[in-house]
């Protein structure tokens, strides 16, 4: 009996477990192929040139495209540069891309040109807002001072107590009688003349649409 007992327990510390035998078998991290990969780093693109079966099965296409994953890996760590930030962590910089990936919607249509800008590059002159700035200098106060909006040199006059007046046009508005005041002339006058740019502008654009069209 003492035999026997002894020999059970030796078969059951020779034998293997369930878990041992059911558990699969790691693949390997180096990728060997018939014909080697080729590689675009900056678009994290990995091409395989090596035939598939006649016939591929879902596990014969799930092992090539985990090979070409681990390929992709092994080229990225040996290749490309790592760096540690504090904030950002570890960062990978990439290469620039080598193959032109196709745009998913097509170019954008540019605008037409407007008559002023038609007449400007006929006439040669060129945009002088651009480049400029937003501020300007005022002598008066000896500070910079924005050029249009919240306290802006276009506003020159409409906040000051004492304002200058036209001994003409007081008297054209007593005539009209509507109220109106010195003070306030400057700020209509200038919201006037943004109104009239911007109806300047919409008609322009009409007739580059309509030129366009019929030509």
């Amino acid at each position: 009996m003492a035999t026997s007992s002894s020999t059970g327990a030796l078969e059951n510390a020779t034998s293997p477990s369930i878990a041992e035998v059911a558990k699969p078998e790691r693949p390997s991290v180096t990728v060997t192929k018939p014909i080697p990969y080729t590689f675009d780093l900056g678009n994290l693109l990995c091409n395989d040139a090596n035939p598939l079966p006649h016939a591929p099965t879902a596990a014969h296409i799930s092992s090539a495209a985990r090979d070409c994953a681990q390929a992709l890996i092994n080229q990225l760590l040996t290749t490309c540069p790592i760096t540690s930030h504090p904030i950002d962590g570890v960062l990978m910089t990439l290469p620039p891309p080598t193959f032109s990936l196709p745009r998913e919607k097509p170019l954008p249509v540019a605008k037409p040109p407007t008559t002023w800008e038609q007449f400007a590059k006929k006439k040669g002159i060129k945009d002088k807002k651009r480049g400029e700035g937003k501020m300007v200098f005022d002598e008066a106060t000896g500070e910079w001072v924005p050029k249009w909006g919240y306290k802006g040199r276009n506003k020159d006059g409409e906040g000051e107590w004492l304002v200058e007046v036209d001994e003409k046009k007081e008297a054209e508005r007593e005539k009209e009688g509507k109220g109106k005041t010195m003070r306030g002339e400057g700020r209509r006058e200038r919201v006037e003349k943004v109104k009239r740019n911007e109806r300047k502008q919409r008609a322009n654009e009409r007739k580059a649409r309509k030129s366009e069209a019929g030509g």
